[in-house]
């Protein structure tokens, strides 16, 4: 009779790396950021709001961006390609793809920006908590979240 051992099958990192984790937890501060100007231009018509919440929406997209490749990359190493991994992953290109479209939005003139800027600002600040979330979460051994 032979002795057999359980080994958990590492299916997907326990927590991103030091640089990922920074990128993506970098997001959510600067889609705030972005909302909370949004909502001052929204109270006081002061054109300079728009224009930080612009500069704050590019900085979100670079950080979301250099996470998404990192999410990629782990994706492509994990030995489960789907599940939470996969959720992360696609959390992370929404968010980018509608802070993309909010960049847009804001680079029309000051008060065309109104109220579709805003709704959409709080549509990505919303989705970068989430997949910020998913993606700090600490996951069980053998990859089962």
């Amino acid at each position: 009779m032979t002795a057999t051992t359980y080994r958990p099958r590492a299916t997907y990192r326990s927590r991103p790396g030091a640089l990922h984790a920074t990128l993506l937890a970098g997001t959510v501060p600067l889609f705030l950021g972005a909302l909370l100007s949004d909502v001052a231009y929204y109270r006081t018509f002061e054109i300079q709001w728009t224009i930080f919440a612009s500069w704050l929406i590019a900085g979100g997209l670079m950080f979301g961006g250099l996470a998404i490749l990192f999410a990629l990359v782990g994706l492509f190493r994990a030995a489960n390609k789907g599940g939470r991994p996969l959720a992360y992953l696609l959390l992370l290109i929404a968010t980018w793809v509608l802070g993309f479209i909010n960049a847009l939005e804001h680079a029309k003139d000051a008060w065309a920006v109104m109220p579709l800027g805003l709704v959409l600002s709080v549509i990505v600040t919303l989705l970068a908590c989430v997949a910020t979330g998913v993606g700090l979460a600490k996951r069980r051994a053998g990859g089962v979240a």
